[in-house]
């Protein structure tokens, strides 16, 4: 019998290895598996390559990783905003690397990983310092860059429903890169509010299918999750 409900999070991250690359799905703090990052914490991996749109808002979640000196590089769009001071006190130390990457380019590159594409022309990019040492081609009398995908060994999400096969459904803003997320890795860790039973999610509005998927783990729905972006449309 397929059941991918883990008893919990520290059941559910075993094995993350030192060195992996983690996929950490969340814009801003909309859709953020603070639960998840927090039991990665506890488990323990260290020298990580995190890949979000962000780099931490404030002192928890992402921010919380990163000031427990656990990552080595990020690659995300948005490294820096009024509360990033966590990463930018990192960053000015020379104690993390950054891979800069363009909010669509990063959600092609993941994409792409999950699709089983081996490269890409994409135009964002070109003439800039991002494009330096980059394989460029003009196409149709438009320049473009390759761009490559972004595999993970474990991706990290937040979902709202999720059934025994670890189906998936979200709530309005927080499905943000989930979805993509999930493709793109070789282990797929997603907390949900609901566990319902098979066949109480509607087919069509299934957003992760089950296959994409290794463990869920059901958590409480606390009250700070009503602030920030909230996760609402």
């Amino acid at each position: 019998m397929i059941n991918k409900i883990a008893r919990s999070v520290a059941e559910a991250l075993e094995g993350t290895l030192d060195g992996a690359t983690v996929l950490i799905g969340g814009f801003g703090t909309a859709g953020i598996p603070g639960e998840l990052i927090d039991g990665l914490i506890e488990q323990g991996a260290k020298e990580l390559t995190v890949v979000n749109n962000n780099a931490g808002n404030g002192d928890t979640g992402l921010s919380a990783l990163l000031k427990a000196g656990r990552v080595r590089k990020i690659i995300c769009s948005f490294p820096r905003q009024a509360d990033s001071y966590v990463f930018d006190g990192l960053y000015r130390a020379g104690r993390i690397e950054l891979e800069l990457v363009p909010q669509g380019n990063l959600a092609e590159r993941i994409r792409a990983a999950g699709a089983g594409i081996g490269a890409f022309f994409c135009p964002t990019g070109y003439g800039t310092e991002l494009a330096e040492g980059r394989e460029t081609r003009v196409i149709d009398g438009r320049p473009f860059v390759l761009e490559y995908p972004i595999h993970g060994d474990l991706a990290l999400i937040k979902a709202e429903r999720g059934d025994r096969w670890g189906n998936l459904t979200y709530r309005k803003a927080a499905r943000n890169f989930g979805p993509v997320m999930a493709m793109a890795a070789r282990k797929t860790v997603a907390t949900v509010h609901e566990v319902v039973d098979l066949g109480a999610l509607d087919a069509e509005c299934i957003v992760t299918p089950g296959i994409f998927v290794s463990r869920i783990v059901q958590v409480e729905r606390s009250a700070t999750q009503a602030g920030g972006f909230k996760e609402a449309a």
